[in-house]
């Protein structure tokens, strides 16, 4: 008989006790038996975070040394994330606390979730919540994909029973539904906050989470508003550029937070923004997010990268009364907004094909 398991999977914690499985130093991730109340998943493809793959490569360049070759890379990079699921059970970053989310096939379905969810064994999935507290056994590492932070395995996870998913639709191809359902919360909370009429201010509008939102936020705020895309790369900048999603599209690479502010106030004739909505995956992006948005307007950090410290002190620090928003991977039908976005253009799913299937 299967041991009762706790919701939220309090009972995978191994230290501190007391903790849910995501600020938990460590937890369980024996796979050998599973709680009643678990689904143990077969593990085909990790997807990190964007800051926490940025980071997790850059450390493993830095470990490799100068010169190095990308498959010396890519041994540091291994080396780094076996160690984060050895220490902890689990992948988190230990440097940026963030995770990713995984693809994979249902095992086995704990005996008290059976007919009470739409799932079967079999069914491929991915999962909505992050590896940061999703206990994971990596076997074999087989393939890493720099350019789309995507990392093949040979592996186990649980999923809780207050864990999301979503089944991998028929009509898209796996790694595709994939890279978008990372970063559905950003799209969709996207849909939630821009109104007609308003001016959107997006910072990396030409990376995966940034294109989405760029087509959600013009799809919202529709003629009479404005959606201003700012991007750090030449090729990101060209990518949003030939998408045709923002009305204006600047590259701010090497800029400061006051040329930055100094760019929008002239874009947007002193008004500033409504709505800006923070998808950098680098440290330091929470000051010109706040300079660039209007006093009551709002500020959605969905990066993982944000400093909550920084935001919040220095926008007091500039007197401004903005409303910021932590970004929240999950809101009500995230998944279903982003595929949709998919589906609906043909452009748009396009470059995600190009890039991530």
């Amino acid at each position: 008989m299967q041991k009762k398991g706790n919701k939220y999977g309090t009972h995978r914690v191994i230290e501190p006790k007391g903790v849910l499985p995501q600020p938990a130093n460590k937890i369980d991730n024996n796979m050998d038996e599973i709680f009643d109340n678990e689904i143990l998943i077969d593990v085909q493809t990790l997807n990190i975070d964007s800051a926490s793959f940025t980071d997790i490569h850059n450390y493993a360049k830095q470990q490799a040394g100068e010169g190095a070759s990308d498959e010396r890379v890519k041994e540091e990079i291994k080396k780094e994330m076996l160690l984060n699921v050895e220490l902890q059970g689990k992948h988190r970053n230990r440097r940026t606390g963030s995770g990713g989310m995984l693809l994979g096939t249902v095992e086995k379905i704990g005996d008290a979730l059976k007919g009470k969810i739409d799932l079967k064994e079999g069914d491929k999935i991915a999962t909505l919540v992050s590896l940061s507290l999703t206990p994971l056994r990596i076997d074999e590492i087989l393939d890493i994909r720099p350019d789309v932070d995507q990392v093949d395995i040979k592996g186990k996870a649980i999923l809780f029973e207050s864990g999301i998913y979503a089944k991998i639709p028929s009509d898209l191809p796996e790694k595709l539904a994939l890279s978008a359902l990372d970063v559905a919360g950003a799209p969709a909370q996207t849909a939630k906050l821009c109104q007609s009429g308003q001016t959107v201010v997006i910072f990396g509008a030409g990376g995966k989470s940034g294109m989405l939102c760029c087509y959600e936020a013009k799809k919202r705020v529709g003629v009479t508003g404005k959606v201003i895309g700012l991007a750090n790369s030449p090729k990101s900048t060209n990518r949003i550029k030939e998408l045709g999603f923002c009305d204006v599209v600047e590259s701010v690479a090497g800029m400061t937070p006051p040329q930055i502010y100094e760019l929008v106030e002239k874009l947007t004739n002193g008004k500033m923004a409504d709505v800006t909505i923070n998808c950098v995956n680098v440290p330091d992006q929470e000051m010109p997010s706040v300079l660039v948005t209007k006093d009551d307007g709002i500020v959605y950090f969905f990066s993982m990268a944000t400093s909550f410290t920084k935001a919040a002190l220095g926008a007091e620090g500039i007197g401004s009364d903005v409303t910021m928003i932590i970004g929240n991977g999950y809101t009500k039908g995230h998944a279903e907004i982003t595929l949709q976005e998919l589906r609906e253009c043909k452009a748009l799913r396009d470059i995600f094909t190009e890039l991530y299937a």
